[in-house]
């Protein structure tokens, strides 16, 4: 993405060939393809590109091969979104001459089938995620009356339309997101309490790495297939990776020779551990080239061949390697894979086609059935010299979560290695606070000179300087060398100052007078004291919050059909207070909440997240017309509550949210 954030081009040759809207979509397919194996090649896009109806449907894969080297020769070279736009101009123009289609440009074609340029989806991709689900939720008793599901029918699209089995799935990958408590599992649902679950499901999904921007609850109720089986995929593919890190496989030190390099495996993504993983083993083997993405280099199923013998000799055959053609190849390896007990994933025609998403999954599960990593002792002790903090880690995934909501063109993998050149920032300053980025003077990735890096971040520093954070100390070099807690203090500041902004911008209440902790603190004292309740919190580091009925309580006054107090517990032990934690944020979720914590922020009054967490379920309320407003404020009386708060002699100190000078709380 060029320049300016706000605008998807800045070439205005090609903003003259599409609209807005036909950008946003032919954005967030490119994006998918580029996160797909963490980056796109010119070399990619011919297998990439088939999904995009008349490109994929009218051309081969070989002719669009055949014409995008010819219009680019370096086929390793980075694609940013703009060249991708102008090799799929011409591709298309080559197919709608073919199919004599009278389509002077672009949009005269996308205006005439905006419904299905990107809708189309992979029947294998269907058929392979059905199984899945099949398997992995086979003994779930409220979907037992729905599973076998049919892959070779669009049943799973039906059954996904209440919203439950999306959130079991997300279950599944990352055990415990979603208190199930909180999914409506009535037989028949109304649409308010379908709404509901999808609003879980999808405030879920954001908070486990999924990318959902500019996908809606109708998009699920209404079954829209390619977009419902996007977010499955998502799901499904965070599952197959979770143990593709250091503290799920310590066994993964093998790949590297010193601390410094496990430093370096450590930060980077999942996909790429899984290449590093699968490069190493074929090395073993004596295999000589190197596999850099789960398309075009595994095609041939050579390396599949070679894999599955360095790892399970005891099922290998010769005819495997012996066979000269790819596709009778890939029977064969699946055929191994079969002995082994893995589960495919895919089919021959997949492998050889080079679908990405499911080569990728079948690579993970051969990973986790059998990774042929030793557990040498000397390997691991390089990981009890890593520092581990279990805080800095938890707030690394909350603003990872967060960062990725707000639909940057970058997915980060790792805060503390991703946001070192500043780009990632700058981004998110500009959606934060429209056009506060000078882009001229703004360097876009790849930055390969170091100083490029540095002018990036000291613009960093110097907005946040402007929108008042406390940076005493900090400057642009300490992002660029990868400072964790100076990145974190300014994450957490910006994110803050994203909420509040938020807040300030509602327009009943605010009047465009700035909003502050304590406006949050005190407008969720007196809902709760409102509702009749005595709770009451002193601050947002008030240890008496650990037990979860408070924000229970504040949840209950907001929206008082929203809380089953038969499911919560009185909090006394450490259990209890996890219970009513997961509770909480599932409920918050469901309401509609952006929220990315953590049952332990909860029970441990994590003051930072404890101040997300309100802020966001008083944005969610301020949010709602007044006629749905249980509690019947109106917009008045909303503004005269605030006004009130605002007037008073209290202090900011009393919210106990002070910066110290490195911007910690």
């Amino acid at each position: 993405m060029s320049g300016y954030v706000g605008i998807l081009v800045s070439d205005p040759w090609l903003q003259n060939q599409f609209t807005q809207v036909e950008l946003r979509s032919l954005k967030s397919h490119f994006t998918s393809m580029r996160r797909e194996s963490g980056r796109l090649t010119v070399g990619d896009l011919a297998s990439r590109m088939s999904s995009l109806k008349v490109v994929g449907e009218n051309l081969t894969e070989e002719e669009r091969a055949s014409f995008i080297q010819n219009y680019h020769h370096n086929l390793d070279d980075d694609v940013d979104f703009e060249f991708f736009l102008k090799v799929y101009l011409k591709l298309h123009g080559q197919a709608s001459a073919r199919t004599g289609s009278a389509a002077k440009n672009s949009s005269a074609f996308l205006k005439a089938a905006t419904t299905t340029l990107l809708h189309t989806i992979s029947e294998s991709e269907k058929a392979s995620y059905v199984a899945h689900i099949n398997n992995y939720l086979a003994g779930d008793e409220f979907l037992t009356r729905y599973i076998p599901i049919d892959p070779s029918t669009n049943d799973l699209f039906e059954i996904a339309k209440d919203g439950v089995l999306l959130c079991k799935l997300i279950n599944v990958a990352v055990p415990g997101t979603i208190d199930e408590r909180a999914i409506n599992t009535k037989r028949v649902l109304n649409p308010w309490e379908r709404n509901e679950n999808h609003t879980l499901c999808l405030n879920s999904a954001k908070a486990i790495g999924c990318t959902v921007v500019n996908i809606g609850t109708q998009d699920f109720i209404e079954g829209r297939r390619h977009l419902v089986l996007g977010v499955i995929s998502q799901i499904i593919k965070i599952q197959l990776l979770a143990d593709l890190n250091l503290k799920k496989t310590p066994q993964l030190v093998e790949l590297v020779d010193d601390s410094k390099d496990v430093e370096e495996l450590m930060s980077l993504p999942p996909e790429k551990i899984l290449l590093r993983w699968m490069n190493f083993q074929l090395k073993k083997a004596g295999y000589r080239k190197i596999v850099t993405n789960f398309s075009s280099d595994v095609k041939d199923a050579e390396a599949y061949a070679h894999l599955l013998n360095v790892l399970a000799p005891e099922h290998s055959k010769p005819s495997a390697l012996a066979a000269k053609d790819p596709f009778e190849r890939a029977k064969l390896v699946l055929a191994h894979a079969d002995r082994m007990g893995c589960k495919r994933y895919l089919t021959a025609k997949d492998i050889v086609e080079g679908s990405p998403n499911l080569n990728l999954a079948f690579v993970a599960h051969i990973f986790q059935h059998r990774n042929g990593l030793s557990s040498q002792t000397k390997q691991i002790s390089f990981l009890e010299t890593l520092p581990d903090d279990s805080q800095i880690s938890r707030e690394e995934r909350a603003f990872r979560f967060w960062l990725n909501s707000q639909g940057h063109s970058t997915y980060i993998n790792n805060v503390f290695e991703d946001v070192r050149n500043g780009w990632v920032l700058l981004e998110t300053l500009d959606k934060v606070s429209p056009g506060i980025v000078n882009w001229k003077i703004a360097n876009k990735p790849p930055i390969k000179m170091p100083f490029r890096k540095v002018e990036n971040c000291n613009q960093v520093v110097k907005i946040g300087k402007q929108l008042k954070f406390s940076l005493v100390n900090i400057a642009g070099n300490d992002i660029v060398q990868g400072n964790k807690k100076l990145i974190l203090a300014y994450l957490w500041q910006l994110m803050r100052y994203n909420i509040l902004q938020l807040l300030k911008n509602l327009r009943f209440h605010s009047h465009g007078k700035e909003i502050t902790d304590v406006h949050i603190l005190e407008w969720a004292n007196t809902k709760v004291s409102n509702a009749g309740s005595h709770s009451r919190m002193d601050s947002f580091k008030d240890k008496s919050l650990s037990d979860g009925i408070f924000f229970l309580e504040l949840l209950s006054a907001v929206q008082p059909r929203v809380v089953n107090w038969s499911l919560v517990t009185k909090g006394v032990t450490d259990e209890e207070k996890k219970m009513n934690g997961s509770y909480i944020i599932s409920i918050a979720r469901k309401l509609g909440c952006s929220i990315f914590l953590l049952p332990e922020d909860i029970t441990e009054v994590n003051q930072k997240m404890i101040l997300t967490l309100t802020a966001s379920i008083m944005y969610w309320f301020l949010k709602q017309p007044v006629e749905e407003r249980p509690s019947g404020i109106s917009d008045s009386e909303a503004s005269s509550q605030l006004e009130t708060i605002s007037n008073s002699t209290m202090d900011d100190s009393s919210s106990e949210s002070s910066m110290d000078e490195n911007g910690h709380l």
